[in-house]
């Protein structure tokens, strides 16, 4: 009787946890939102955007910066879209979803998930994208969150920023989120170069707009390819930094053929080992 109690009552404990795991994966799935984007005011949604998946591309909203190019042309509330954060939006994440799809078994979601750190959307996520981060403005407290994110184990990904001055826009940045750590060059036997894909040229991705000179602000700072990260102190990336490249670029314009092929697969092949680095470190 004693066992026949005992094995019941672990019986409905297990039960209750396996319940409480299935509600908690479901409860880590957001609404999906669409914002009209700077380059794409409508964008058709693809079908079963809505399946239950493993991975979703995850795009950081904020505000823009006193750099920010796109003051005076869009100046409405960042949170509403058209803003500098939907640069590529949402075509450059679709594109590489589905790339992640077919050179991956991870099942990943169709669209993408934007997120606005100041209501707390991506502590669930295990990666985390931002544009045009030379010329962004996040706050004190979207730095702090940041930094809550990243030291629970997120991946953030920093892209299109080229040049000194969006440089030290970026670093100034990153006060906010680490002011004691470095920013480094990824060596070259890092793990993150190696997971998938064997990533043994650095070359400098130039976006859509610049592929004739091949870089931008070209005469300050702007040539030179630089991979660049801030770790944490068992040595796992946290930041990783694209410097004088613009990989949404060359997801967004994969498909067209004036777009080089070999700087769109370079953009695709770092960005799958960056997913796959975020889900296994």
């Amino acid at each position: 009787m004693r066992n026949t109690l005992r094995n019941t009552l672990r019986n409905t404990v297990l039960l209750a946890g396996m319940l409480a795991c299935i509600g908690t994966i479901f409860a880590l799935e957001k609404p999906f939102r669409q914002y009209p984007g700077v380059e794409y005011p409508r964008f058709e949604v693809p079908p079963n955007w809505d399946e239950r998946t493993e991975f979703v591309f995850a795009r950081m909203m904020f505000g823009g910066g006193w750099n920010d190019g796109y003051r005076g042309r869009f100046d409405g509330d960042w949170r509403l879209g058209m803003t500098l954060w939907t640069q590529d939006y949402p075509r450059a994440d679709r594109h590489f979803s589905e790339a992640v799809r077919r050179l991956t078994r991870i099942h990943v979601r169709k669209v993408e998930q934007p997120v606005n750190l100041d209501e707390n959307e991506e502590f669930d996520l295990p990666w985390l994208y931002a544009v045009q981060v030379g010329e962004w403005g996040i706050t004190a407290k979207q730095g702090q969150e940041l930094r809550e994110y990243l030291l629970r184990g997120g991946f953030f990904v920093a892209d299109d920023f080229h040049g000194d001055t969006e440089r030290k826009v970026f670093e100034d940045s990153m006060q906010l989120v680490f002011p004691e750590r470095r920013i480094v060059e990824i060596p070259d036997d890092d793990p993150v170069l190696h997971l998938v894909y064997e990533i043994d040229r650095r070359i400098q991705i130039p976006g859509e707009a610049h592929l004739r000179e091949g870089c931008k602000n070209c005469a300050t700072g702007g040539r030179g390819s630089h991979w660049r990260a801030i770790y944490d102190d068992k040595g796992r990336i946290m930041i990783a930094i694209s410097y004088n490249s613009d990989l949404g670029d060359a997801w967004e314009y994969a498909d067209d053929p004036h777009y080089p092929e070999r700087e769109a697969s370079v953009a695709m092949r770092i960005g799958v080992n960056y997913i796959v680095y975020s889900m296994t470190h």
